[in-house]
């Protein structure tokens, strides 16, 4: 019987190719060391491969993708993989990226149950009852300014967690990143949110939000 997987190996095969070809100890040298200057937290959503977006090769961004881009205290996974990046590779930028078309965001806003997601989804549709305004919205935009609002949600989930507070009252310097891209051009848009060390964070966010309703429904 066929290997119905036999073009991944080889495209597997050729990506190697590729890469050996402008550098022969590429995979010597990644073996050895991990050593990248960024963090992605994402979507797991096929249509967004962190390091393709962002121009990189493997080693060059640390990636945890979940559904909807949620940063949760009592997510051992993310709380984990943010304490690796942190306190063990030193990383100095962490990217939140949402983006518009998210399903999670889609189904947050359904009126109707969709089985074990919803408990997952859960923080993304509270959105609705912090922010009324977005029942004003057509439905389409509703969605995206939704994915938006996640992005300073989870930028903030991230800022108040026990390890950033624990970085920055050390004195070091990881700054986090709002980022939403768009599906159907491929471009990032220009930073939703930008928090660092020395940020009033609960200021800046609440202008991020002020940002995103006015862009929605005017001043």
């Amino acid at each position: 019987m066929p290997d119905p997987l036999s073009h991944l190996i080889d495209n597997n095969r050729r990506w190697v190719a590729g890469i050996t070809g402008q550098d022969p100890a590429f995979f010597d040298k990644l073996a050895r060391q991990q050593n990248p200057e960024y963090m992605w937290i994402g979507c797991c959503d096929s249509r967004v491969p962190a390091n393709e977006i962002i121009g990189l090769l493997p080693g060059e961004v640390f990636v945890h993708r979940n559904v909807g881009n949620v940063v949760l205290s009592n997510d051992l996974n993310c709380m984990s993989a943010v304490q690796y990046a942190v306190e063990v590779l030193g990383i100095r930028h962490l990217i939140v990226c949402g983006h518009y078309n998210c399903g999670a965001v889609n189904a947050s806003l359904d009126d109707m149950a969709h089985g074990l997601i919803d408990y997952w989804i859960w923080p993304i549709k509270q959105l609705q009852r912090k922010h009324p305004w977005l029942a004003d919205l057509p439905r389409e935009r509703q969605r995206d300014v939704t994915c938006e609002l996640n992005v300073v949600e989870q930028s903030r989930s991230l800022a108040e967690c026990k390890v950033f507070r624990r970085a920055w009252s050390d004195g070091k310097t990881v700054d986090i990143h709002g980022w939403i891209y768009d599906v159907s051009d491929g471009r990032l848009r220009d930073p939703i949110v930008t928090l660092d060390r020395d940020a009033d964070a609960p200021a800046r966010l609440a202008e991020a939000e002020a940002a995103i309703r006015t862009r929605a429904v005017g001043p």
